[in-house]
């Protein structure tokens, strides 16, 4: 057991059904993201007044992921070069349960992550039409799809989900802790771990929450980290990867040396 897991069986457990009701579950929602040494999570204090996600009496889940994009990365481009009307299509497994959604996620007012999604009705790595008319729907006419989508990238991480005190009175947050994240290329099954960091995310209102304010006082401070443009990055070193340098050459492959593995 880690020290991580060691610390979540000593809190409160809390079920999914409340965690939706309590307006924590926030599909429009202000994001901030962390990267943590992975061995910071024996103490920092994250865990204080917290209660833990359980399901069927587990309390981190394997989380799947597969990322769409067209022939010209339109998706992944959109966000390097931080065009207006930039999304994400993925579909999402819940691996211990094999439950499987289709997602989409675009920016709203002010900055704001709106994330629609539905249960997938087919392979994790195909976009059937009930998939693709959920997409195309959700994008609306201001962000057109250029062509089909097809696999891009693939991830798998371990996640463990907090709810946490929002900053506000009556308010409920989330906190979600990822570890042991492996980027997938789908096309050559190459294989890329972020190797021993976290990735931390409050998923708040505009308030902080009591996560980032605990985050911010132990010095760390919200990055931009994608998982889909940090990973595609990541495995392809000639894409455009501006809004993600840093946290690349700070936290995970200095630009220098992935020039020179490509």
């Amino acid at each position: 057991m880690s020290a991580l897991e060691a610390r979540l069986a000593q809190l409160p457990a809390v079920g999914l059904a409340e965690i939706e009701s309590s307006g924590a579950a926030l599909q429009t929602r202000v994001d901030r993201k962390y990267v943590v040494p992975a061995a910071a999570l024996a103490s920092l204090p994250l865990t204080a007044g917290a209660r833990v996600l359980e399901i069927d009496g587990r309390r981190t889940s394997v989380y799947e992921s597969v990322y769409f994009d067209t022939v010209g990365l339109d998706s992944y481009l959109g966000a390097a070069l931080r065009r207006r009307g930039r999304y994400k299509v993925r579909t999402r497994t819940y691996a211990d349960s094999g439950d499987c959604f289709v997602e989409v996620k675009t920016r709203g007012a002010r900055g704001a992550t709106v994330k629609l999604r539905q249960p997938h009705d087919g392979e994790p790595t195909v976009l059937t039409d009930t998939a693709w008319t959920f997409a195309t729907t959700s994008l609306g006419a201001d962000r057109r799809l250029t062509g089909p989508l097809s696999p891009a990238l693939a991830n798998r991480y371990r996640r463990s989900t907090l709810l946490v005190d929002g900053g506000r009175p009556g308010v409920t947050a989330r906190t979600t802790i990822d570890t042991d994240l492996v980027w997938i290329d789908p096309a050559t099954g190459l294989e890329r771990p972020l190797g021993p960091l976290a990735v931390i995310e409050t998923k708040t209102g505009a308030t902080p929450s009591v996560t980032d304010r605990v985050l911010w006082r132990h010095g760390h401070r919200p990055v931009r980290i994608s998982k889909y443009g940090t990973g595609m990055a990541l495995l392809h070193p000639d894409l455009p990867l501006t809004p993600w340098r840093r946290v690349l050459d700070r936290h995970i492959e200095p630009r220098s040396r992935l020039s020179a593995s490509a």
